[in-house]
């Protein structure tokens, strides 16, 4: 059988008519024409080969195989189809095709083929045998569905994979890495890093920059021999490997940090990025989940300690992310069922000894273990953002306590309370402190509003605007821990700040230390000098006490004067208290 198209009359005897009689002669060859017309005219390519020792020879191919290959009929007859798969013939769907040949089944596959001018396609092919007595025939039906398979890929790529770096995105490396670990009779390494300051490189650069960043960063770590690298979030990626043994996770932790140690050259910037790493060696079999929990927890230690290096996952880093998992949950409770006070701690005038004003503290009165300072849970709070709803609560706590203690005294105390850089960073602070006033009907001159030296530091837009505009309320601006922070003179000039405090290490030590005793001078004199307000803190002592009024400080806080009380302690005391030189 050289041509499809030679037919003969006899393949068509079997046909009848309506009425059941043989057709004639005549009907045949109009029948043999028509289905060599369909055939011609179909849009899909339509072969037919003969299967012999393992080859399997062309009889016949119709117009639109022409079309959708760039091959001549007189080109391929006599070939076998195999010439179709170039040199990528090692397709899984290849084997399912000769597996089906050789059974004498139907078998439908996609597999990648290509034309006459090299270019590749996707073909849907299906092939059935024909069953022609001392012939092992197969007719195959060839359908271009490169359209098609381009979506899949592009939606699964889009559904597994990072746009911006090229990596596997955060579920599908969890996949990949229990895929890859479940084969592996060895031990596992995940491997997690964060850039450190992305924010600031964002912000500075412009997002093309950080974005080039990000993609230089995810080459080079599929440089390092990962079994797969993926993109965790933002800046944050993650690496599994396979382990011959646990000696051999440092050097690879090594590798990856030798890699991102070289300047970063893309366009438009070169720069040298730091790195945050954490790390987890799992056991065999183990669970690639729980490696990569571990590892993030061992990052988030990495973070907190940025010139340790590389962490390792340590058991009681799970024990402390446990604890932050709970601690974050309690807190939330807690402001829900306002758990959270203020205890007040006076500040006095240093040479009368009368009271001019008062510290807010807070307080969390834990149900379990009591009250709990802010370094137990003012850190979970900031990484949760729990504390804007905290800071805001307290705002209209302390002001409304003000009013009440201030409603029928001739000489108002002053209530300072501490505000983080990020309430300042993620609210408006003086659209705030204005709503506060207004609903609690405190006067401005009440309250101040603490900050730490490090937020005269900070050059983003719209602070220095929001120090001004809470000025103009007539709130209070103060400097806390002053002279153990990095600010300079011309930042206090520059910042309307209206009180700066003194520092409890410098205070304790004051009879003692010359040096120190002349920097206590030097700030009050500076205080005066720019119209500010001086409040030593910590102090614990008359000698103390003497020596800062001596030296021209004019107000003092510490457990000389009282300890932070509660509202009713507090209002019990100032009631008590008598001008003097000491209280």
């Amino acid at each position: 059988m050289n041509d499809f198209m030679e037919l003969t009359p006899a393949d068509f005897t079997g046909l009848r008519r309506p009425g059941g009689s043989q057709a004639s002669p005549v009907s045949n060859a109009v029948l043999r024409l028509v289905v060599r017309k369909l055939v011609e005219e179909l849009t899909d390519g339509i072969v037919i080969a003969r299967v012999s020792a393992g080859n399997a020879p062309l009889l016949y191919v119709n117009r639109a195989f022409e079309n959708l290959t760039g091959y001549e009929r007189h080109e391929v007859l006599g070939k076998d189809c195999r010439y179709l798969q170039g040199n990528n013939r090692d397709q899984p769907e290849v084997a399912r095709i000769r597996a089906a040949i050789a059974a004498r089944v139907s078998v439908d596959v996609t597999l990648r083929n290509y034309r006459k001018d090299g270019s590749a396609f996707w073909n849907r092919l299906s092939l059935r045998p024909i069953a022609v007595v001392g012939e092992q025939l197969y007719l195959g039906i060839l359908r271009d569905v490169s359209a098609i398979r381009q979506t899949e890929i592009d939606l699964d790529r889009a559904a597994n994979f990072d746009v911006a770096t090229g990596c596997l995105n955060r579920q599908s490396f969890i996949v990949a890495a229990e895929r890859c670990f479940a084969t592996h009779s060895g031990r596992a390494l995940i491997v997690k890093l964060d850039i450190i300051g992305f924010h600031d490189i964002n912000a500075g650069y412009g997002f093309e920059v950080g974005d080039a960043l990000l993609l230089e960063t995810g080459r080079r770590l599929r440089e390092t021999g990962a079994a797969t690298v993926a993109r965790m979030g933002a800046n944050e990626f993650a690496l599994a490997f396979e382990l011959p043994d646990e000696a051999s996770a440092q050097p690879i932790v090594s590798h990856i940090s030798i890699a991102l140690d070289h300047d970063f050259v893309v366009p438009g910037a070169s720069v040298s990025l730091r790195f945050a790493i954490g790390y987890a060696i799992g056991e065999p079999g183990g669970s690639a989940i729980a490696l990569v929990r571990n590892a993030g927890t061992a990052l988030q230690a990495a973070k907190s300690d940025q010139l340790g290096g590389p962490r390792p996952f340590l058991g009681a880093d799970q024990e402390e992310a446990r604890l932050r998992v709970r601690l974050t949950r309690e807190l939330k409770v807690a402001i829900a069922n306002n758990e959270f006070v203020y205890h007040f701690q006076p500040q006095i005038d240093l040479s009368s000894g009368e009271w001019v004003g008062a510290e807010a503290l807070l307080r969390w009165n834990h149900p379990l273990f009591g009250s709990q300072p802010p370094s137990r849970f003012i850190e979970a709070a900031e990484r949760t953002g729990l504390l804007l709803d905290l800071g805001e609560r307290g705002l209209f706590a302390v002001a409304d306590f003000a009013r009440r203690v201030n409603e029928h005294r001739d000489r108002p105390l002053r209530f300072s309370v501490n505000v983080s850089a990020t309430e300042f960073l993620h609210r408006d602070m003086a659209e705030l402190v204005d709503r506060v006033l207004r609903q609690t009907g405190a006067e401005p001159a009440w309250l101040t509003l603490e900050i730490t030296e490090s937020m005269l530091l900070n050059d983003t837009p719209g602070v220095l605007e929001a120090f001004r505009r809470l000025r103009d309320l007539g709130i209070g601006l103060s400097v806390d821990d002053f002279g153990t922070g990095y600010s300079s003179l011309r930042l206090l000039e520059t910042f309307p700040v209206t009180e700066i405090k003194i520092d409890r290490s410098f205070v304790g030590e004051l009879a003692a230390s010359p040096s120190k005793m002349v920097i206590v001078r030097a700030i009050s004199d500076l205080g005066r000098a720019l119209g500010l307000t001086v409040v030593a803190e910590g102090v614990e002592t008359e000698a103390q006490r003497a020596l800062l009024a001596g030296m021209g400080c004019p107000i003092g806080q510490g457990y000389l004067f009282g300890f932070p009380a509660d509202e009713e302690s507090f209002t019990a005391n100032l009631c008590r208290a008598r001008p003097s030189g000491r209280n």
